[in-house]
């Protein structure tokens, strides 16, 4: 298997993790920032989790190790001597993934944060709540930089086909907008949450696509 290769194997396996874990959170109750439960509710629902969110979570490193294989990959096929413009589009899509794993890998964090303050603190949980749902929300900047990026540079290159490069300006787009809602959100309301939910989802696809591109190098 050749470097590009293993980075698309990585981009769809990304994927399929993070469809999994998010089906398994979601099956072991724990509440979703954009539930738009009350704080009681969510409190409630973050005591009695327990220890059902460790499982899932054993996994979740594979995703941020998948991701940035995956991006590498994609700046190392996308990277052209003398083509300044398509390089630094590449940058900033490369920037971008780096910045969602870091930012993320405190969303996570912070899920097992309230869920023990649930149990132990229950006076804290609202400030921890807040901080996740928000942080949650302002990640989909990252998405967003991440997919702007390595459409450019791809769109530029003639690496990938119009209706790809499309999917990756709207889902950008859609993730963005989605982006400037999270302090309205910060309670989880859930406030144009189904403009976030549409971006995630034509990022998956757009991973996908990119992925299978990869394997063909």
């Amino acid at each position: 298997m050749t470097v590009t290769s293993l980075a698309g194997a990585a981009g769809m396996g990304f994927v399929l993790l993070a469809i999994v874990v998010n089906v398994l959170y979601v099956r072991a109750g724990l509440p979703l920032p954009t539930s738009g439960l009350s704080l009681d509710a969510t409190t409630d629902a973050l005591a009695g989790i327990g220890k059902r969110i460790n499982a899932p979570s054993v996994v979740v490193p594979a995703t941020w190790v998948f991701t940035t294989l995956f991006a590498a990959g994609l700046l190392a096929v996308l990277w052209r001597d003398g083509q300044t413009g398509s390089n630094i589009w590449a940058l900033t899509g490369f920037a971008g993934v780096l910045m969602q794993n870091a930012t993320f890998m405190v969303v996570e964090s912070l899920r097992f944060g309230t869920a023990a303050a649930a149990r132990h603190h229950r006076g804290s949980v609202a400030g921890l709540w807040a901080f996740g749902n928000v942080l949650f929300g302002f990640n989909q900047v990252f998405l967003a930089i991440a997919v702007l990026g390595f459409t450019a540079a791809g769109a530029g290159l003639a690496f990938i086909p119009a209706w790809h490069a499309w999917l990756g300006w709207i889902s950008a787009a859609l993730l963005f907008v989605s982006s400037t809602a999270a302090p309205y959100n910060a309670e989880g309301a859930g406030r144009v949450g189904v403009i976030g939910l549409l971006g995630w989802v034509g990022w998956a696809a757009w991973i996908v696509v990119y992925s299978i591109a990869l394997l063909g190098v």
